[in-house]
């Protein structure tokens, strides 16, 4: 049986200026927010574009699935789910202008998206100023969901776990199930997930980290970095990163001759991680995971109707926002408007969803479960959970 663990608030925020607004939100809102009319609607702000559409496109099939289906099956109180998508185009400053475009001019009565941190950073105070609820299913980043004392804003949510339990995970994971007593720290220095990231593993690893080294977004050519490395006396690479360096970098590695198992966080987990690097040199690779199809019967239906429907297996990312819409349907149940909805998934408690049962915590983030996941010829080859201490 998977174990539980309680997510843990980050103590600060940090202060963001934003193209659309200029400042952080305030925790509450005074605005009356936006009724629920003959539909119960959704916004999607998603990365259907750009740099990471990997993800986006998988949120908005995930949403999209979960909507049929809760549709199909008669709606929440008679009402059915209306789906109203946005293009952010990957761009943080986009983000902001959906997420003021859906609660303002469309009246949507909660916000999917965005899937990126940055993205979500960008887009919360909007969606906060405006009473509307906004479920991240992938935003990461620990302060997303708190305020500089670390009291929740009303109206942001997550469907994942944080960053810096990932973090966390990463080192006890390399420590006790790869027995590695020495390892390589390679990761995204553009990013402040892979940052943050690195950070808590270099906190939490208590082993001998023999090389530190990073690279940047849109970097293509890691040839240099990985030369210094092979020779080294090591037992993993610790890599925190998004799919389009680290899979690549991942086909460089092995094409090199480095054979050593290469760990990741949930970055990795799209197939286009696996279409960079390519099949066959996808071997002894591991990531976290907000899901695994071998989790439970319910989780199994799913890919099963997400195949049936799309012609391929979920990602954790479709996973994530198919479990989002379910939560917000549940919280809808009995509300008036998005100020009912929000409060009710603060209270959101031991809710089944396929990437674990999940309660909404003072932080809003959720108490579930979480995997790591093994690759052998870019196929998934083992799922352990693993809990931080």
């Amino acid at each position: 049986m998977k174990k539980k663990f309680a997510l843990s608030a980050a103590a600060f925020l940090s202060t963001i200026v934003l193209a659309a607004c200029g400042a952080a939100p305030s925790s509450n809102s005074s605005a009356d927010g936006n009724d629920i009319g003959d539909t119960i609607k959704i916004g999607l702000n998603l990365e259907l574009t750009g740099d990471v559409s990997a993800y986006g496109n998988a949120e908005k099939n995930g949403a999209e699935l979960a909507v049929e289906e809760i549709n199909k099956a008669g709606g929440v109180d008679g009402k059915k789910l209306e789906l109203v998508s946005k293009d952010n185009k990957s761009d943080n400053s986009e983000a902001a202008t959906v997420a003021t475009n859906l609660a303002t001019e469309s009246k949507v009565n909660a916000i999917v998206g965005p899937a990126t941190s940055s993205a979500v950073a960008s887009a919360s105070p909007n969606a906060q100023s405006a009473a509307v609820p906004l479920v991240t299913p992938s935003g990461t980043q620990d302060d997303l969901t708190v305020d500089k004392n670390g009291d929740a804003y009303e109206y942001i949510f997550r469907t994942t776990f944080i960053d810096s339990y990932q973090g966390q995970v990463l080192a006890k994971y390399a420590t006790e199930n790869l027995k590695a007593d020495k390892v390589i720290l390679y990761y995204d220095n553009s990013s402040d997930y892979a940052k943050g990231i690195a950070e808590e593993f270099k906190k939490e690893y208590s082993g001998d980290i023999v090389a530190e080294s990073t690279f940047q977004s849109k970097d293509t050519d890691f040839q240099s970095a990985l030369t210094k490395f092979k020779n080294r006396d090591y037992d993993a690479i610790i890599m925190p990163g998004y799919y389009q360096e680290t899979g690549t970098i991942i086909k460089q590695a092995r094409e090199m001759g480095i054979d050593a198992p290469i760990v990741g966080p949930d970055g990795f987990a799209d197939e286009q991680l696996i279409k960079l690097a390519g099949a066959e040199n996808t071997n002894n690779v591991y990531h976290i995971s907000g899901f695994s199809a071998a989790s439970s019967d319910k989780a199994a239906a799913f890919v099963k109707a997400y195949e049936e429907k799309y012609g391929q297996a979920p990602s954790m990312f479709a996973a994530l926002t198919y479990d989002s819409i379910y939560m917000i349907a549940e919280s809808a149940k009995g509300a008036d408007n998005s100020k009912d909805l929000a409060a009710n998934l603060a209270k959101l408690e031991d809710f089944e969803g396929v990437t674990g049962t999940m309660t909404i915590d003072k932080s809003h983030n959720p108490v579930k479960s979480v995997s790591i996941i093994g690759l052998t010829n870019g196929e998934e080859s083992s799922s352990e959970v693993v809990e931080a201490d």
